[in-house]
């Protein structure tokens, strides 16, 4: 598509259902009750100028270039604060305007440099453009911006500058950060000409600041004040194309807006349904690993990890590949071959892997990174609801009364999402947060929750017992809605069981360590505060218990009477972009696509007519198992498109022993990443900005993502496994991934009414979608529960295997933060290194002191598996006893002290709780040394077998 501006209204829009029709410039309009004046002219083709207004903030007011004369009124009132009433009648353009508007517009030229040739927003630019619409042809006055000429362009951000002597002080930018943001990390300083906009007090700069730069105040500016280098090094976009984030399960949807070949800015789309306008820094801003020169973009092979790689054709790579698969399945059988599919490609890349493998390789061996993180959420779900995924969209989270967030940190994992949340917070709703960290969510301006219940890693099932065991014997559940809803007999079981003395908030304090009444008075708000609404994260699937978290969490859902509905509902936040879908494509080795056991013979006969092969009964192995099986040798040969298992599951010295036992190791990715390390044939992948295929985000949304340049290795992921494929002789024709959409619509029920043609009509849908008329289902559990009756299950406290003692008093938990994604992979190749260049120990100040330490030594963090060092942050972010790291670096591999503790029914490693000692250390540790002087040999490259023989 050719390159034109998203439509601007001036205003947000009204959500009033009643309508008024008005009259402006001889045009009659009928909008919502509520809808500006500025607004309701640009929904009838007209405009208005306008330069302190925009559509994704409140109106404001005070740059007085938008007036109009209204009939019956006096004055000349300002468009954008002016609301449309019944028979109005608006004149736009008149003379006494024009006047107005002339005069408004010399005074902002006044205090501007006039340095639009060379100025990189050169028509881009609402201030050039709104003085050509009023007709500003001379200015009367001189130049009076000398107050900001002393004032050097701030270059501190990786990704834009603020130039002072362009801002017309219009607030856009302090607006969107409030408003739309809600950091409230701008302000204005100064009054008249010399005022300015400031990141802070006087010593910030916008890198040091508070600011997230989420880039809100860059898309909200009118001028070249705030100015993406991109811009100004590239110049302005040509064309653009609409496609979704490749990073959290948020799915933001974006605009990727090129000149030529060359991305130039990935501006966030209006019409999103899930990010409705707005973005964080990694979608935004952090792109440019897609030309790094880490790279790799051609196919290469070696017989043995002690080798270095040799640079081939895709003909050889491919060709080398399936013959080793061949003679590996024709010696040990077709249970000895594997593979792991990717949370970060399409839903179609995807299920090409699991036919893959369950197809060409003969078995069921197939897991995903999915399983890792949320399998408990499905697991929980399914038991307790009858589908294994959340219930609700986010937009109705602005209709929540109280928000319940257990075991996530939206403002670094999920921020557009924390965005509206904190503005729902902000309107009046109530915050409760069960976490052992002191999370932004807890407290940051203008939101505080009402609770925190900082409770001991590993006793999440504790916590909401107890809460229940309050709800329940305090007579605050909704009796009506169990009636009607959920099976009566069970509810009284559990009403028994959570009533016990032994599940009280009293007994189970030395426990949690959470103080009773201060469970007692969250358990009180949930129950009674109006609509109540609870999203987790990774903070209750991967645990021991996990899967128990989940069902004690839908049981509190339940006894409230929180489904099915807006501003209510559990909704999972999921980490990756598309973990949503990969495991709803049939990622795990115990199901087909949605969610259906390979057991059953019906779904299986369905399978097996589509795809012309009989299909293994048996469930496959889970990554684990597949370790297990390599190293006892009954596992030989794995194909991994998308994943670093190396850095990101737990113990990482069993991973890469597992590894490197297996006779075949195919990484398909971007990077020679840490599992690569083990490889013996190497596929290079492709981003999502060089692919078309979709999508599915936390709320279930299926979105289309569409190519946006060629890409770098000459094929798509899915062609690279359908080259394998037929290489296997399976005989796949597949030319587009509509193709393979439609394929899964027809095998999978709750995409049956999902089309490439839809999407691209609709934007997108959520699932499920029964048919082609089905509109889709944003809301879960309407009308009664997908399994019929909703099953309350008692969820005993059951304490994990991992311990505390002399040896190891520290408990671990891990995470991540903002501005970097998952193992770093794509963040770590971009400026977002500027926040977060290594990995940080957090410890409290009471666990420093012990042990001698100062914030920013360097630490031994140390567990029964492994051990690695850091640096060492004090804070009090995290309680005594507690201390917590991210898992973005490799220098760091904070797995190698991670158990293979796991969820009981689903294998999701308990990364949450680990047993640890910390203690002063000068520098890495042997296997640390070990572990890189391994990666860089593993990482030798050579183009022929010639030029090695040549060395």
């Amino acid at each position: 598509m050719g390159y034109e501006p998203q439509a601007d209204f001036g205003t947000p829009a009204s959500t009033s259902e009643k309508l008024v029709t008005l009259t402006i410039d001889g045009r009659s309009v009928t909008v919502p009750e509520g809808t500006s004046v500025m607004r309701a002219a640009a929904e009838c083709g007209g405009s208005i100028p306008k330069l302190c207004a925009t559509d994704n903030v409140k109106s404001f007011g005070s740059c007085r270039l938008c007036l109009v004369e209204v009939d019956g009124m006096r004055g000349t009132p300002a468009s954008c604060t002016t609301p449309a009433m019944e028979g109005m009648n608006v004149h736009t353009q008149t003379p006494r305007l024009q006047k107005l508007r002339k005069g408004v517009m010399e005074l902002y030229i006044s205090d501007h440099p006039l340095d639009c040739l060379t100025c990189s927003d050169n028509g881009d630019c609402e201030l050039q453009d709104n003085a050509a619409a009023v007709g500003l042809r001379d200015v009367r006055y001189g130049y009076e911006g000398e107050s900001h000429l002393g004032l050097a362009t701030d270059e501190s951000n990786p990704y834009f500058d603020f130039d002072p002597s362009k801002c017309i002080v219009c607030s856009r930018c302090v607006r969107a950060c409030d408003e739309v943001q809600g950091t409230f990390a701008l302000t204005i300083e100064g009054r008249g000409f010399g005022s300015m906009v400031s990141a802070g007090v006087a010593s910030d700069d916008f890198l040091s600041s508070e600011c997230v730069s989420c880039g809100a105040c860059v898309q909200a500016c009118p001028t070249g004040t705030l100015q993406e280098k991109t811009m100004r090094e590239i110049g302005k976009p040509e064309r653009a194309v609409v496609t979704t984030c490749a990073y959290c399960g948020v799915g933001c949807t974006f605009r990727a807006e090129m000149r030529g070949e060359q991305l130039v800015r990935m501006v966030p789309w209006k019409d999103g349904k899930a990010n409705r306008g707005h973005s964080c820094v990694k979608g935004r801003f952090a792109w440019g690993y897609a030309n790094h020169q880490d790279r790799i973009t051609e196919p290469m092979i070696r017989k043995s990890v002690d080798d270095p790689w040799q640079v081939v054709s895709w003909e050889e790579a491919i060709g080398y590949a399936a013959s080793e698969l061949k003679r590996i399945k024709a010696e040990h059988g077709a249970r000895a071959l594997g593979g792991i599919t990717s949370s970060r490609c399409t839903n179609e890349e995807t299920f090409l892997v699991q036919k893959l493998i369950r197809a060409g390789f003969g078995a069921n061996n197939v897991d995903t990174c999915a399983r890792v993180c949320h399998s408990p959420t499905g697991y929980g779900l399914k038991t307790t609801f009858g589908t294994s995924a959340g219930t609700q969209d986010f937009d109705s989270v602005m209709d929540s009364d109280v928000i319940l967030i257990i075991g996530a940190n939206p403002t670094d994992g999920h921020p557009v999402f924390a965005s509206r949340m904190k503005r729902r917070l902000r309107q009046g709703a109530r915050l409760i947060v069960i976490d052992p960290r002191r999370t932004d969510m807890v407290k940051s301006p203008h939101i505080e929750a009402q609770h925190h219940l900082a409770l001991q890693p590993g006793t999440n099932v504790a916590v909401l017992t107890a809460m229940a065991h309050v709800i329940v014997t305090e007579g605050l559940a909704d009796e009506a809605f169990i009636r009607e809803r959920c099976d009566w007999d069970e509810y009284q079981d559990w009403a028994a069981f959570v009533s016990q003395e032994r599940n009280s908030p009293e007994v189970l304090e030395p426990v949690t360590r959470v103080p009773a009444e201060e469970l007692r008075g969250a358990a009180r708000l949930f129950a009674t505060g109006g609509n109540g609404a609870i999203y987790y994260g990774l903070g209750v699937t991967e645990h021991s218990q996990g899967s128990s978290t989940v069902m004690a969490i839908a049981n509190l859902a339940m006894v409230t009477g929180n489904i099915g509905r807006r501003g209510v509902g559990v909704n999972p936040l999921r980490g990756q972009n598309n973990v949503q879908g990969a495991c709803d494509m049939g990622s795990f080795p115990h199901e087909l696509s949605g969610y259906r056991h390979i057991s059953d013979e019906e779904t299986r006969k369905l399978f097996e007519a589509d795809w012309g092969v009989t299909l293994d009964s048996e469930p496959g192995l889970r990554i684990p198992n597949m370790l297990d099986a390599a190293l006892d040798g009954s596992f030989r040969a794995i194909y991994i498109q998308g994943e670093d298992i190396l850095q990101s599951d737990p113990n990482t010295v069993h991973v890469a022993a597992g590894l490197k036992a297996m006779e075949c190791v195919i990484v398909q990715d971007l990077f020679l990443n840490e599992t690569a390390n083990y490889a013996h044939i190497f596929l290079p992948g492709s981003t999502f900005l060089e692919k078309d295929g979709t999508f599915t985000n936390a709320e279930r949304r299926i979105q289309p993502v569409r190519k946006v340049m060629e890409p770098a290795n000459g094929y798509a992921d899915w062609e690279v496994t359908q080259l394998l494929a037929n290489a296997l002789d399976l005989g796949w024709t597949y030319t587009h991934p509509s193709q393979i959409l439609a394929e899964i619509a027809r095998l999978t029920p709750s995409f049956a009414g999902v089309s490439w043609a839809r999407l691209e009509r609709e934007g997108s849908l959520q699932w499920p979608v029964k048919d082609d008329t089905h509109e889709g289902s944003p809301i879960m559990h309407v009308d009664g529960f997908v399994r019929g009756k909703g099953k309350f299950v008692v969820t005993d406290y059951v304490p994990t295997d991992e311990k505390t003692g002399p040896r190891f008093p520290l408990l671990l938990t891990t995470g991540r933060i903002l501005s970097q994604y998952n193992v770093g992979a794509q963040t770590r190749r971009t400026g977002n290194t500027a926040w977060h260049p290594e990995d940080l120990l957090e410890i409290h100040p009471t666990d420093a002191e012990n042990r001698g330490l100062k914030d920013g030594d360097w630490v031994k963090l140390s567990s029964r598996t492994g051990e690695t060092t850091l640096r060492a942050t004090i804070t009090e972010r995290v309680a005594p006893g507690v201390v917590y790291t991210t898992f973005h670096h490799p220098a760091t591999q904070a797995n190698v002290v991670t158990t293979e503790y796991s969820d009981w029914a689903t294998n999701c490693p308990e990364y949450k709780v680990t047993a640890v000692q910390i203690t002063p250390s000068n520098g890495p540790t042997d296997w640390q040394e070990d572990y890189n002087s391994w990666s860089e040999r593993s990482r030798r490259i050579v183009a022929s077998l010639t030029a090695e023989a040549a060395e």
